[in-house]
């Protein structure tokens, strides 16, 4: 009953965190998708954690492009729902490849954290304020 009032206002947070989490994805990605071929080789490589050995340049641009275009994309709400869930296998990636690399939970929390995020956002929508509206 605590604040429940706030409950109108979920489109409204739903687009601040939309703003927030994709804009925070542009400036993470845009390295990446700037690094060139050796970046992406580098980043592609992680794949290999979860049984995907070949091609790891193609698998870092697409990361890479993921976090660049689906950020901004997810600030939009546009293509929303298709853009979380190749966020969620990004960052699904992402938090394995740190798992078996240094098994330090403080190295691995920051990609499982956004892999719960995107794969929550996947049910939610991107709310009224988007051009999905949904």
């Amino acid at each position: 009953m605590i604040l429940s009032w706030l409950s109108k206002y979920r489109d409204l947070g739903l687009l601040f965190l939309r703003v927030g989490i994709g804009t925070m994805m542009v400036l993470h990605g845009w390295p990446k998708l700037a690094g060139g071929i050796q970046q992406w080789e580098k980043l592609g490589k992680a794949t290999s954690h979860v049984g995907i050995s070949f091609f790891p340049s193609f698998w870092g641009f697409s990361s890479a492009m993921v976090e660049t275009i689906g950020g901004v994309l997810i600030v939009l709400g546009f293509c929303f729902r298709p853009v979380t869930i190749l966020m969620t296998l990004n960052f699904a990636v992402a938090t394995v490849f740190l798992y078996k690399t240094t098994g330090q939970f403080i190295q691995w929390a920051r990609p499982a954290e956004m892999l719960i995020l995107f794969f929550s956002l996947i049910f939610m929508g991107a709310g009224k304020y988007s051009i999905d509206r949904s």
